[in-house]
């Protein structure tokens, strides 16, 4: 097995079409793996592939004899791009070449907050690849529901005028920019109006002191999910992060335990 991650640079166009972009990845990838399936991370929101739980996935993957894949969605981490061009419909693109190039047998995929929402996308857009999925704080449609949403007028103003808003952040010096095209765009992929039609394992972790994702936000998830084989896990301490010694380890026990699933 590896003893460190490949590093590598997938190519994508720019949103022009034209060359020039590309995806930072890292893979893990075992000399004789555990069993067919593989594993695919998807970070959150201004997250990168190399934070405390994908690092700590990355660490179970090489011991557990799992092929693992992990990337940067366009102009996050070591990828490039604007963020201020930036859309939820790019970052699924990004999900899907890099899980069509990079990812290796049948695939459970693991989202963290806004990766709950690509993983989802994913899953519905590659039903013959997707396997399971494994959410942390999973947060569908947050650019509606727990942004648009909850912006004051004044917020909406200033997005309507000006095309961006800086949010401060709980997890970053810088604020974040927040742009009324990443709020229009991302209307075209809100799941939680309407059944999702994923009849797969669902696998949640969830704090209920989430201060970003409220622990209500999963139920409605839960609910619109047509799947039957759906649990969560609710943490009654736990913040949004769910990224402490305990957390890790609820993380890659749920996932021991659907991979014997899926396998058996």
């Amino acid at each position: 097995m590896t003893e460190a991650s490949i590093s590598r640079k997938l190519d994508r166009p720019g949103h022009d079409g034209s060359a020039g972009e590309h995806l930072a990845c890292l893979i893990d990838a075992p000399e004789s793996p555990a069993g067919p399936a593989g594993l695919t991370w998807l970070g959150g929101f201004k997250s990168d592939m190399t934070g405390t739980k994908a690092t700590a996935l990355s660490n179970w993957a090489r011991g557990a004899r799992r092929h693992l894949l992990r990337f940067d969605y366009y102009a996050h981490g070591a990828s490039s791009g604007d963020f201020r061009k930036a859309t939820v419909g790019r970052w699924l693109e990004d999900a899907l070449a890099a899980i069509d190039t990079l990812a290796a047998g049948p695939q459970i995929l693991v989202g963290s907050s806004m990766g709950g929402w690509v993983a989802l996308l994913a899953a519905l857009a590659r039903p013959e690849r997707v396997r399971g999925l494994v959410l942390i704080a999973p947060a569908p449609d947050f650019t509606q529901e727990l942004m648009w949403t909850g912006f004051s007028d004044e917020i909406k103003a200033t997005l309507m005028r000006e095309g961006v808003h800086r949010a401060p952040s709980d997890y970053d010096e810088a604020p974040y920019e927040i742009t009324m095209r990443l709020i229009e765009e991302g209307r075209n992929h809100l799941l939680l109006d309407k059944p999702i039609a994923f009849d797969k394992p669902v696998r949640i972790l969830q704090g209920m002191r989430d201060p970003d994702v409220p622990w209500q936000h999963a139920m409605r998830m839960v609910e619109a999910l047509t799947s039957t084989d759906v649990t969560i896990q609710l943490s009654k301490e736990g913040d949004h992060r769910l990224s402490g010694v305990a957390d890790i380890a609820r993380l890659t026990q749920t996932i021991e335990t659907l991979l014997a699933e899926i396998e058996s």
